[in-house]
């Protein structure tokens, strides 16, 4: 299967009324799970490498990696660089075989923000790469906080630059442990009513499981970036096996234990956001 970009396989889930999960990848392990549901599920799927992934392994390592998983798939896997804050951060990821990058200017003045966003489409879509833009701000659960998307300045970053994709504030906040956030429909509907391009909802582990299913099958969200409750599964896991498995020492055996586990939760964050005959 062809590595896919998010022009790719967002246009289909905005015309069919469905969203895609965006995995936040922190390894071999999570990644190996995540492309095991997609195919048991038949759903294309975005792999991210965040800020975070990136200075753990970089991307001459996790660009050849994706792009594996990616091409021995059976369903469209997007490579996706996420929360990259320059311009030099997209271009290595490009060179690196990402088929995706996002190009996060929302702490900058809107201006600038559109500027920079531009710049890197340009580069990006000589290379059949797409890009994802932000706008407003997504806060952190006991951090930053957010500020909420203004429509007329999403209209104005996403058709000025040219987006693929635009991240929206909306309620949603990166890092919460617990489904709380509220999300503010009527901003989203204002948003939709003046933004073309196809939606993005970061944080969504904290957006409760039902409002998920409203924003993918409802309105024109169609990218869920998901990380904190698969990194919790992650950790119930592996504490489980370490407590109860006693004898094993060898990493690779260890690790190998939290694969199933988190397949079957990616497996019900996918099968959420599908469309069904009901909706």
């Amino acid at each position: 299967m062809s590595i896919a970009s998010l022009h790719d396989i967002l246009g289909s889930a905005r015309t069919g009324r469905y969203g895609i999960v965006g995995f936040v990848v922190l390894g071999w392990e999570d990644a190996l799970a995540y492309v095991a549901a997609a195919e048991a599920l038949q759903t294309p799927i975005i792999l991210q490498a965040g800020p975070g992934f990136r200075r753990h392994m970089p991307v001459e390592v996790s660009g050849p990696m994706f792009r594996h998983l990616a091409e021995k798939a059976s369903v469209p896997i997007v490579c996706h660089i996420d929360h990259a804050t320059s311009f030099e951060e997209c271009v290595a990821g490009i060179d690196h075989g990402f088929s995706s990058v996002m190009f996060d200017g929302s702490r900058l003045a809107l201006d600038e923000n559109i500027e920079k966003t531009a710049k890197v489409v340009e580069l990006a879509h000589r290379h059949n790469v797409s890009v994802e833009g932000e706008i407003g701000f997504v806060g952190y659960d006991s951090g930053e906080e957010s500020e909420m998307t203004i429509p007329s300045d999403a209209a104005r970053l996403a058709s000025e630059a040219g987006l693929d994709a635009l991240a929206v504030s909306v309620g949603n906040v990166h890092l919460q442990q617990a489904k709380k956030a509220d999300i503010n429909l009527h901003r989203l509907e204002e948003i939709e009513a003046v933004v073309s391009c196809p939606l993005v909802i970061h944080g969504a582990s904290g957006v409760p499981v039902e409002m998920r299913r409203h924003l993918a099958t409802r309105t024109g969200v169609c990218k869920f970036n998901i990380g904190t409750e698969f990194r919790q599964c992650f950790g119930t896991a592996l504490r489980s096996v370490l407590a109860t498995e006693t004898e094993l020492f060898d990493r690779i055996s260890i690790l190998n234990k939290t694969c199933e586990p988190l397949q079957a939760i990616a497996e019900q964050a996918i099968e959420n956001l599908r469309p069904s005959n009901d909706d």
